[in-house]
């Protein structure tokens, strides 16, 4: 973007990781007026969550975060947003799964907190702009005057499909500093200037439960999500029992237990009855999808149909579609070719080249 960021005083926001490190470095490296800012999102005084406490945004990732911040010469704050975080993004996880959806809670975290709450703290300790480590491009159209979003030129990187919510107003204040840089490269940089963060690993997607133990993690809020129930196949015969409609996901097969001539995956989840359906593989794929809750990064509302190459999933690939305006504010997509699992919950994602169209989350397939 064309403008002049050693004019602006810019927060950082800093997670203890090499990306947000290198981030705030290439802006003090260009004479930024920079100080460094982390957000702590998990702080529960129930002893119910005492074990998952450490998986989250915490004392050590915010030490780390502010001895980096002191290394490169600049202010670090620390604010703590682990109530809204709880309220807005942690509740809403456990809700859509015990509604049968299989949500993504780093989108919603994204739009409300990282580029919601947290912006307005930052401009509250008098930051004009807040730049992250994430892999997205941003530029601003010189017809339109909108922000638009870019994939990131590091693709196995690249991060638009979680920034898809993001409005205009979110993207004016953003900077996205490691957009044109590979992660090997940002590595690099870490290690060149000594920072403790070279090295660290990737962290985790879903930051507040552990690898592998979501389940656990809805149990221990909502017990009666294990209660046992039917699963039928698609004639709606019982052929099974499950452990609790909010255990398993579409496309699943691990778990069921079912003994049939040919492997039997999940087709669908009906919270209202507590039943699972399943049926073969074959089953699992359609041509069309539909999603409510759309956003649009270069223009408002989507007015007639479009081309785009959609994803239903963070690490699907991209697949030819048609996106339809529907009456109700949602859209559907028509795929060229049918695509495996549609997950009710997940983020239907639209691209036009490199350029993030938008997105809205899927409320089934057609």
């Amino acid at each position: 973007m064309d403008l002049d960021i050693t004019s602006q005083t810019i927060a950082v926001a800093m997670s203890g990781g090499v990306d947000s490190s290198v981030a705030a470095a290439l802006l003090v490296s260009q004479g930024c007026r920079v100080f460094g800012i982390t957000m702590t999102t998990w702080h529960w005084p129930e002893s119910t969550y005492e074990r998952y406490r450490e998986t989250c945004l915490g004392h050590e990732e915010a030490d780390s975060a502010a001895r980096v911040a002191r290394s490169l010469g600049i202010d670090h704050v620390m604010v703590d947003l682990s109530e809204k975080f709880r309220e807005t993004v942690v509740d809403d996880f456990v809700s859509e799964y015990a509604h049968g959806y299989t949500p993504n809670p780093c989108v919603i975290c994204n739009d409300l907190i990282k580029f919601g709450l947290l912006h307005h703290k930052a401009a509250e300790l008098g930051a004009d702009l807040v730049a992250t480590g994430h892999y997205v491009k941003l530029k601003q159209d010189p017809v339109s005057g909108r922000r638009l979003l870019f994939r990131a030129a590091d693709k196995h990187k690249d991060q638009t499909y979680m920034l898809y919510r993001l409005k205009q107003e979110q993207l004016a204040r953003s900077l996205f500093p490691l957009g044109s840089l590979s992660k090997a490269e940002v590595r690099k940089i870490a290690n060149n200037l000594g920072l403790e963060t070279a090295d660290k690993p990737e962290s985790q997607e879903i930051c507040f439960v552990p690898p592998g133990k979501y389940r656990d993690f809805l149990s221990s809020r909502y017990p009666w999500l294990n209660t046992p129930g039917p699963i039928v196949n698609v004639e709606g015969q019982v052929v099974g029992e499950h452990v609790g409609t909010a255990m398993y996901t579409v496309g699943q097969r691990k778990g069921l237990n079912i003994p049939a001539d040919q492997p039997l995956y999940v087709l669908e989840i009906r919270p209202d009855s507590n039943t699972i359906v399943a049926g073969p593989q074959e089953s699992l794929y359609s041509n069309s999808l539909q999603v409510h809750n759309t956003n649009f990064i270069p223009f408002d509302t989507l007015c007639s149909e479009m081309e785009v190459q959609a994803k239903i999933r963070y690490r699907s690939p991209a697949s030819k579609a048609t996106i339809v305006p529907m009456p109700n504010g949602s859209v559907r997509v028509e795929f060229t070719r049918p695509q495996r699992a549609i997950t009710p919950g997940q983020s239907a994602v639209f691209y036009d080249g490199d350029l993030l169209v938008g997105g809205g989350i899927i409320s089934g397939k057609q």
